[in-house]
């Protein structure tokens, strides 16, 4: 069951395509921002073209923030360098891609990088970003209880005795 979001970021991600240095694929994409709002701009529209990298608008998303995310959300902004993880996955359009989300959480972030052809990949998260995650970790606070493990005493008996003529023996 998962959680219900708490706060929801709504967010615009750019992405970068050039040229492959390949014969078996044409062009290679990559995420290279998320902007903080949503542009009114048409998904995949062309950003800048220089020689053999277009960079796109691909479209927006939204950051959701789940309580029961926060120590995450904390580790990622303690980490001096806060990232967003942005999910494309393979489509059967000219660009090859689908944005599917966007997410602060590094766990769920790396989690999708293990399995499918789903393209990942870390981008700065932007001032503003940090401003309102900082703020949900503050409202959240995640507390580090200390639980103290107590042994099971367990019933003493001597070690099992080792057949005579064993190589320890010798």
């Amino acid at each position: 069951m998962t959680s219900t979001p708490l706060v929801r970021i709504p967010v615009g991600v750019v992405v970068e395509r050039h040229k492959a240095r390949s014969s078996w694929i044409d062009f290679v994409c990559r995420p290279v921002s998320v902007l903080t709002g949503v542009p009114a701009a048409a998904p995949w529209t062309v950003i800048r073209s220089e020689g053999e990298v277009t960079t796109f608008y691909a479209g927006d998303a939204t950051i959701e923030l789940h309580r029961t995310e926060a120590a995450n959300y904390r580790d990622n902004i303690a980490s001096g360098a806060p990232q967003l993880w942005v999910v494309l996955r393979p489509a059967e359009r000219e660009m090859g891609f689908d944005l599917l989300l966007v997410t602060a959480d590094p766990a769920e972030g790396e989690a999708l990088t293990g399995a499918g052809n789903d393209l990942v990949g870390p981008v700065a998260m932007p001032a503003p970003i940090i401003e309102i995650v900082e703020s949900f970790i503050a409202e959240h606070p995640v507390e580090h209880t200390f639980f103290k493990r107590q042994r099971d005493r367990a019933v003493s008996q001597p070690p099992a005795r080792r057949a005579r003529g064993s190589k320890e023996e010798r």
